[in-house]
Formats: structure tokens, sequence, C-alpha cells
């Protein structure tokens, strides 16, 4: 995994907007309606190019493919694993409950296109028959970016982690949930691996570390979600056990979503877990106004010393576009706390796309801070260099 040697590198977190054909097209797939395969891999291929086109104009340096092919970051396994059916039933979050309002502000934006809450539950052994959905998107992220003119300075891929499948797509046929994120892990392994084979950074999306708190876990005790996340990791990490740490980058947040989040667990609660994982960067929030403060926390609970921790500095859920100014004030703030420049990565909150008509921000809007994440990277390496 490519480090910041000689200047402020920049990511982001995987999902892009997708191109409103297309996200009707996996939209209406999700749905069980008629759809025409060979348009929508045309709308796919279009859209990949598209966005790695645009993530190099405007200075990304660890790019992916923006999730276009799939319908959303974890509800696409259903679609590549056998074993799911039915509909699962999600709780709703705690700061949803306490404010309906801001429910119904979301159901009249229209967000809630794909099935978010309403997913397919585990109804018999979870197993994966073919690896044809992650090859064909990898050979066609492959071909995007092989072709474009200009390159990555590295590649990613990301994949669900176990945790945000179970407590997705939940269970109603293990006898234990344990023995669930423990199946799914060991299937996910083949994805993960494959992956990783391709020359990718493996990006694991996990706010099951985080969010879950207030979604799936909100009745748990502290000391309860602990130990359920701990057993996370432990999945997580049996999946990737084939795996060199310095291959993986594990991605934790609190829920993309502009809502109140008053009742996020604060990251001191969590961090210590976190770094159980067997991976070599952490991306974490710190850019939204919930957690902005927390890049205090990486000082106190001190980041072991092969640990790459990916801030981010934009926030994924506003249309602010943030000045370089402050995006540099973001990532020497985390330098400091993390005391090695070398090991620190700009990055955004969340994904643009989380799922397929879930956009909060607009797309150009989108590429103008992904520039500013550049910019200012640009401006913290002469900081940081001189």
């Amino acid at each position: 995994m490519q480090t910041s040697e000689t200047r402020i590198l920049t990511t982001h977190v995987g999902s892009l907007p997708r191109p409103p054909a297309l996200a009707d097209l996996l939209i209406g797939q999700e749905r069980g309606e008629a759809t025409n395969q060979a348009e929508l891999d045309r709308q796919a291929e279009a859209a990949v190019r598209h966005v790695v086109q645009q993530q190099l104009a405007s200075g990304v340096d660890i790019g992916n493919d923006g999730e276009q092919p799939r319908i959303g970051f974890q509800t696409y396994v259903p679609e590549r694993m056998r074993g799911f059916g039915g509909e699962s039933k999600r709780p709703t979050p705690q700061d949803m409950r306490e404010f309906p309002d801001f429910v119904q502000l979301m159901q009249r934006r229209g967000l809630m296109r794909a099935k978010v809450f309403n997913a397919p539950q585990a109804v018999a052994e979870v197993h994966y028959e073919s690896l044809s959905g992650v090859r064909n998107e990898c050979t066609l992220f492959a071909r995007c970016t092989d072709e474009a003119s200009q390159k990555f300075t590295e590649r990613f891929m990301t994949a669900a982690s176990p945790g945000i499948i179970c407590t997705t797509m939940l269970n109603a046929h293990y006898d234990t949930y344990e023995r669930y994120v423990f199946a799914v892990a060991e299937q996910m392994r083949q994805e993960y691996e494959y992956i990783v084979a391709q020359g990718l950074v493996l990006q694991l999306d996990a706010p099951d570390l985080a969010m879950e708190r207030t979604f799936l876990f909100q009745d748990q005790s502290l000391a309860e979600f602990q130990k359920t996340i701990e057993m996370h990791i432990a999945a997580l990490n049996a999946a990737v056990t084939n795996i060199p740490p310095d291959r993986v980058r594990l991605h934790v947040c609190w829920g993309n979503y502009d809502g109140p989040h008053n009742h996020d667990v604060p990251l001191a609660d969590i961090l210590p877990i976190l770094y159980q994982a067997k991976v070599g960067a952490l991306s974490l929030e710190m850019s939204n106004p919930r957690h902005q403060h927390e890049y205090k926390v990486l000082k106190r609970l001190q980041v072991p010393g092969s640990l790459i921790v990916i801030p981010g500095v934009i926030d994924s859920t506003t249309n602010y576009v943030e000045p370089a100014e402050v995006v540099a004030d973001r990532i020497c703030q985390v330098v400091d706390a993390v005391g090695d420049r070398s090991r620190v990565i700009a990055g955004s909150d969340c994904g643009f796309g989380t799922f397929a008509g879930w956009d909060m921000v607009a797309e150009s809007v989108v590429w103008a801070k992904l520039k500013a994440c550049s910019d200012g990277a640009a401006l913290a390496t002469k900081r940081l260099w001189g």
C-alpha cells in the first residue's frame, strides 16, 4: 500500500454518483423487474470510464471504479451469493425515531428507492457459486484504467465487511448470529482474495463497527456493543487471513446521511477495538460536524506504528466545497496526532453514491470537492515538507 512518502496522497471512500439511467436500471434489477442486461453492462462501462476520468482530473491519487456496477456498497451481495431471499426488517435508527420529520424529509428527497432498510435476508446456507460478479467488475475497472491517458498512483476496490452484510441482510436461517457472521466471512474470503490477486488494494467497508450502535444494536449496552464488534473484527480477520495486512484498508463510519447523529458512539469507545483488525490502513470520518473533533483521539489512543490513517477531510453529505486551507488544516491536525506524515492519506468521510439513487451531493460538486481535497493536500504538503 502506498504511503505519503514525499507528499500527502489523496483518495476517497469508494462510491461515486451513478448516472440516472444506470441507477434506474440497477434499482429495477433489484426489484426483480425485467432488465436489459446488455444495456445495463453498456451503461456501467460508460459510467466507470467517466468516474475514472473525473477522479484523475480532480487529482485523486488512489482511485477506484466508483462502485458503478453495483446497487449499493453492501446490498450487492445477494446478487452474487446464494442463500438470500425474502425481506429483512431493519429497526429504525435512534436518531430517526427521535426526529421523525427528518425521515419524512429524506423520503421527500427520494433517497430510499434502493433496498436500504428492507434488503433480502439469509434464508439458507449462504454460499458463492461463482465469482463472476467480482471478476467482471475487476476486469472492467482494469480495462478502463489501462486505457486512461493518466494513471492512478494506486488502485483499490471496495467490498462489504462480514459484519455490515449480516446487519443489513438479517439472519433467518442460522441458529446463532455469530455462526451467521463467520459463515458470511468464509464466503466473502473468496471475493477479498480475488480482488487482491488482481493487484488491487482491498477496502473493506465496515459501518457495522460504528453505525450499528444506533441501528441494529441500539438496545445493547456499550459493553455489549463492544463485544459484538470484537466478534465482527474476529470474523473479518479470519476472512483476510491469507492477505498481507498492507493490502487491506478498513473504512469505518457512523452512517452516510446528514441526520442528527446525536446517538453516535464516540470514536474513543471503539478505536482500541478497531486496532485489532489485521489491516494496513484505517479510514475514518473526521470532517462532518459530529466527528470533526475526534482527530484528537488518535493522539490519546496512539495509532499503532505501521497503521496508515485515512481521515475524512471533505464531507460526503453536504454541497459545501471545502476551501483548501480548511482541508490542509484537517490534514495537519491528523498528522500531528499520528506523529508521522507518511502515514496519513487524505480522504472523504464516506462515499458520494452509497446506493443507486442515494445522491445528497450534486455530481459536479463531488468533483469540485475531490479537487479541493487534492488542493488541500498540496497545501498541507508545503507545510509539512517545506
